[in-house]
């Protein structure tokens, strides 16, 4: 009896250990899997692929490049995003420490520093700039994003969690439009490199990560998609998208450890309606349900389903709601054809498997210059 009881508790924990592991920024990838995200889109509980028109359009659903209304040089597409976590630590605590817990907070052995004194809290942060060249029906660039993820828990034994992901690499999306464009069908290539680490450790333990300790890799992701817009009042349209259309995995680098987490290949869809309310201010609402397929066990279908509205004035000021991931998100925007500027909150959980088993707020500043 003393030895089943020890193999059954050797079982679990060998069994276990990976999902602990991957549940810091795994489960995001099944309701976010946009490779960098938009400060316009997550005010919109990510609910997008069918009103995306701008230059996120290649990875959201490069459809939405036949709906790009002017052509742009954007140098730099700046998205900064803390959650509510990151801005306790890095900003709390006495006045005369702010500058240091600032500094403290922008690297995974700083942050180590600050969840010792600060248990149970879970730490992300994120930065990705998309600098692109997009007329209608057409987009060149290239993606930078970075994220960082870290946890320590309250309970006893607990270990400080940690992951890193790295992601660039140069674009290309174009679109062909049928019918007038009532029908789109848009295609985005990207040659993609990760770099990417996620451990655990004893708290006091330093965080010593050298490049040789990261799985890295490089693939070439397509992303496809269509819209369907039926000309009349309204405008109701329907989207689909694919992500990793080709189900391709990361080639490892040479002197990798592994491979890096593969971004899965999974269909999401859409239905929308964007009604006129004034002569100068539209509505648009949107539901999606992303990952048809399933790809992503253990993430229930009401964690999937995202809604969002969009209220449109003189196509310079939006004011955005939306719900995702279980969780309610708003925003408001700003535009005009050298600046775009969002001010964002979402939610995500970052329960494994559970509805709104545990929020985590964040918060972001987006923003795009160029001519």
């Amino acid at each position: 009896m003393k030895r089943m009881l020890i193999f059954v508790t050797l079982f679990i924990i060998i069994i276990m250990a990976p999902f602990q592991a991957f549940a810091l920024i795994r489960m995001e990838d099944a309701v976010v899997p946009e490779l960098a995200i938009s400060g316009r889109a997550m005010a919109m509980g990510n609910a997008y692929i069918c009103k995306v028109d701008d230059a996120t359009s290649i990875l959201y659903n490069p459809a939405g490049l036949g709906t790009v209304r002017n052509t742009h040089l954007h140098m730099s597409n700046f998205y900064l995003e803390a959650n509510k976590g990151w801005l306790n630590v890095g900003t709390g605590g006495k006045a005369s420490e702010a500058f240091s817990n600032f500094g403290k907070s922008l690297d995974i052995e700083g942050i180590r520093t600050l969840l010792k004194e600060n248990p149970g809290k879970m730490v992300n942060s994120r930065f990705s700039v998309m600098p692109n060249f997009t007329t209608r029906h057409f987009s060149l660039g290239y993606l930078y994003s970075n994220q960082v993820r870290t946890t320590y828990g309250r309970e006893a034994g607990a270990l400080f969690e940690y992951a890193e992901r790295l992601d660039h690499g140069p674009y290309a999306g174009m679109n062909l439009p049928f019918w007038g464009g009532v029908f789109k069908i848009g295609a985005t290539g990207i040659f993609l490199t990760r770099k990417e680490i996620i451990g655990e450790q004893d708290i006091n333990q330093e965080v010593i990560l050298s490049s040789d300790r990261y799985n890295q890799g490089s693939a070439f992701l397509l992303t496809t998609g269509m819209k369907l817009t039926i000309p009349m009042q309204m405008l109701p349209t329907v989207a689909v998208v694919m992500h990793n259309t080709m189900d391709k995995n990361f080639a490892a680098k040479e002197g990798s450890p592994g491979n890096p987490t593969k971004a899965e290949r999974s269909i999401s869809a859409g239905f929308s309606l964007t009604p006129q309310i004034g002569q100068t201010t539209r509505m648009h609402l949107e539901f999606n349900f992303k990952d048809l397929a399933h790809r992503y066990p253990g993430v229930s279908g009401q964690r999937r389903s995202t809604f969002g509205m969009e209220i449109d004035m003189w196509r310079a000021i939006f004011v955005r709601f939306g719900f995702g991931d279980g969780y309610g998100s708003a925003g408001l925007g700003l535009k005009s054809q050298r600046l775009e500027l969002d001010l964002t909150t979402y939610a995500v959980d970052s329960t494994s498997s559970e509805f709104r088993g545990v929020e985590d707020r964040r918060f972001v500043f987006a923003f795009s210059s160029g001519f």
